[in-house]
């Protein structure tokens, strides 16, 4: 893993590149090449794992760890090494840390900073909170379920004083039993997948489905966070809200989020945390792509609470085979990323299709 005097330089050079969200590197998740290969690289006492989670390197190698292990149960996604849906989680947290948004909100420490300690995540950042929900989770679980080897025991590390996070299998499914019993349900599903006699594109889009409902249920349980919303600008907590809004959509849609697919869904992204008077799709140092996905992910939730929760209650009865999920995912990539695609063009689409189910 990386000396800790070339953190700094290679952060500063990946963030320099461009204006806009920076997430890949060398074709990989940003630092990818500096994360642990092996369970054994991670830190450990008396035979226990014991990885920092609130270390940049550390939550990045649980990423790394997770695909590796469950890849060998991944044939029904694709051919290529790039396909698993766990693919987005790291590209998430890489375009956390290049736009600041793991950083300490607070101001109290320079956790996060370039003047700080950049590969450190702060505590109080809610997206680094939301995201521990999707990194510690699902790797406590994963261990469990014997992915990375039998009788593998993890125990996360946390700062002294702070104990709203659970460390161990066994106490975030005593605080989180629902999202720690769907992420079981999920690796246990891929042991068993490659005995299933469905044809892959209906074994892809049953495992993508049990992939989102643990997925969802720990988005939901990351409602924990909430009090950390504080520390943000209010332009910065609705973006927070469109973004959990439009997870509804990409969940029942049954998203692939490989490496690719997940790029680019994520550059578009707003590269720097929103200050109060940004006002989308006028941003004036954010690029096109970046107001653009910034106007439509309001436009989404505003039109869903207009309609009183109609537009996502639609779309979800819309999503009713793998048909129209297929259909489903092509009009979100044509919503998030063509500028010229009618939002009107999407509400007729959707009402049609919900016609088919």
């Amino acid at each position: 893993m990386l000396r800790p005097a070339g953190f700094g330089l290679i952060l500063a050079c990946v963030v320099s590149l461009s204006s806009a969200a920076v997430i890949l590197e060398n074709g990989m998740p940003i630092l990818w090449a500096q994360t642990a290969s092996q369970p054994t690289e991670l830190p450990s006492q008396n035979g226990i794992l014991t990885p920092d989670p609130w270390h940049f390197l550390n939550r990045m190698s649980l990423y790394r760890l997770l695909i590796a292990a469950s890849d060998p149960f991944m044939g029904s996604m694709g051919t290529g090494p790039t396909e698993s849906p766990l693919w987005g989680l790291p590209l998430q947290l890489g375009w956390m840390l290049t736009s600041g948004r793991l950083a300490d909100p607070t101001g109290a420490t320079t956790c996060g900073l370039q003047t700080g300690d950049p590969m450190c995540i702060s505590t109080q950042s809610w997206w680094a909170c939301v995201n521990y929900f999707t990194s510690a989770l699902p790797f406590l679980s994963a261990a469990q379920q014997g992915l990375f080897g039998p009788d593998v025991q993890v125990q996360l590390q946390v700062p002294a004083g702070v104990e709203d996070y659970c460390t161990t299998y066994a106490d975030c499914s005593t605080r989180y039993p629902d999202a720690m019993s769907k992420w079981d349900a999920f690796f246990q599903a891929l042991k068993v997948s490659s005995e299933s006699v469905l044809p892959d594109n209906e074994k892809k889009d049953s495992l993508l489905g049990v992939y989102w409902a643990a997925q969802m249920a720990s988005t939901y349980a990351s409602a924990a966070c909430n009090a950390r919303q504080s520390h943000y600008s209010s332009e910065e907590v609705s973006f927070v809200n469109n973004w959990l809004n439009s997870a509804e959509y990409v969940s029942a849609a049954h998203f692939q989020a490989n490496l690719e697919k997940s790029t680019l869904f994520l550059t578009p992204l707003p590269s720097r945390i929103l200050r109060e008077g940004d006002v989308p799709p006028n941003v004036a140092d954010l690029n096109q792509e970046e107001n653009h996905s910034l106007y439509i992910f309001s436009w989404m939730r505003n039109i869903n609470t207009m309609l009183g929760g109609t537009l996502v209650r639609l779309w979800k009865s819309a999503m009713c085979s793998v048909a129209t999920r297929e259909k489903g995912r092509e009009l979100l990539e044509q919503l998030l990323l063509n500028p010229g695609f009618a939002t009107s063009t999407f509400l007729s689409i959707i009402t049609g299709m919900t016609t088919s189910c």
